[in-house]
C-alpha cells in the first residue's frame, strides 16, 4: 500500500514537470517563462558557488531565529494571557494591530528603525507571533473541564496539570499553528529581504534575478525557498514532538 502511494506521488510530480515543460515549449520565451531545463542549468551554475550557500545560510539563520523567538514568546504570553485575563485584554489591541497592518508597512518602518541587516528576523517574528499566541490561548481554552475538576479533587500540583492536561490539549492547536506559521515566516521573511535587499541573502538574489531578467535563476531560487522551508518545517515539528514526548515521559517516571 505504501509502495503504491509513493508511486502515485512520483507520477503526479512527473505529470506537473511535464506540464511545466510543455508550457515552456509553448511560450518559447526564457524571459517570460523558464522551463525545467533552463532551471536545472541555473542550479548547476549556482550550487557550486560559495555565494549560493552563504545566501541560504544567512536567510535560514535569520528567518528561523525570528520564528523561534516568536514561538517562545507566543507560547509564553499566550499561556500567561490565558491565566490572567487582564493581560489578555491588555495585549488584545497589540495583537489586532499586528494582524491588521500590511507586511509592506512593517518592512518600511523596520528599514527606518533597524536597517536591512535584521529585517527578516523582525518581520518573520511579527508575522508568526500572533498566530502562535492565538493558537496557544485557543488550545488552553479547549482543555477538558472534567479533567481539570478531577485534578482539583485529587490535588494534582500545577506542574502535573500542565504536563498531563493542558499540554495535551494545546498540542494539536500549537502544531496546526506552527504548520501555518512556518510557511508564513519564510514568505514574509523573503519578501522583506527582497524589499530591504540585505547583502548575501536569498532575497537579494531574487531581486538581482528580476533586475537582470534572469527568469531561470528566479525559478531556481524559488525552488530553493520551497525546499528549505519544507526542510525547516519538518525539522522544527520533529524537534517539538520529541521535546513534548520527553516532557510527558518525565511526568510518567515521576
Amino acid at each position: 500500500m505504501t509502495h503504491r502511494i509513493s508511486l502515485r506521488k512520483i507520477l503526479i510530480i512527473l505529470f506537473w514537470i511535464a506540464a511545466w515543460q510543455l508550457a515552456g515549449m509553448i511560450i518559447q520565451n526564457d524571459i517570460i517563462f523558464a522551463g525545467p531545463g533552463d532551471v536545472i542549468r541555473s542550479f548547476l551554475i549556482l550550487v557550486p558557488t560559495a555565494d549560493f550557500w552563504c545566501s541560504i545560510g544567512w536567510s535560514f539563520g535569520k528567518i528561523s531565529l525570528g520564528f523561534c523567538l516568536a514561538f517562545v514568546l507566543g507560547v509564553l504570553l499566550g499561556s500567561l494571557a490565558f491565566r490572567f485575563h487582564l493581560l489578555a485584554e491588555f495585549l488584545s489591541p497589540v495583537i489586532l494591530l499586528i494582524k491588521s497592518i500590511p507586511v509592506a508597512s512593517f518592512v518600511i518602518l523596520a528599514l527606518i528603525w533597524i536597517g536591512s541587516g535584521n529585517l527578516s528576523v523582525f518581520i518573520s517574528f511579527l508575522v508568526v507571533f500572533p498566530i502562535l499566541y492565538v493558537n496557544t490561548i485557543t488550545g488552553l481554552q479547549n482543555t477538558d473541564p472534567k479533567l481539570l475538576e478531577m485534578a482539583r479533587v485529587f490535588a494534582i500540583p500545577l506542574s502535573g496539570r500542565i504536563r498531563c492536561i493542558y499540554l495535551p490539549a494545546m498540542i494539536p492547536y500549537l502544531t496546526s499553528g506552527c504548520r501555518v506559521a512556518l510557511g508564513m515566516s519564510w514568505k514574509s521573511g523573503i519578501a522583506a529581504e527582497v524589499i530591504g535587499i540585505p547583502s548575501h541573502t536569498i532575497g537579494e538574489n531574487l531581486y538581482l534575478s528580476k533586475i537582470y531578467l534572469a527568469t531561470s535563476d528566479l525559478f531556481a531560487w524559488t525552488i530553493v525557498i520551497i525546499l528549505v522551508s519544507a526542510a525547516f518545517e519538518q525539522l522544527f515539528l520533529k524537534l517539538m514532538q520529541t521535546a513534548i514526548q520527553l516532557i510527558q515521559r518525565k511526568e510518567v517516571r515521576l
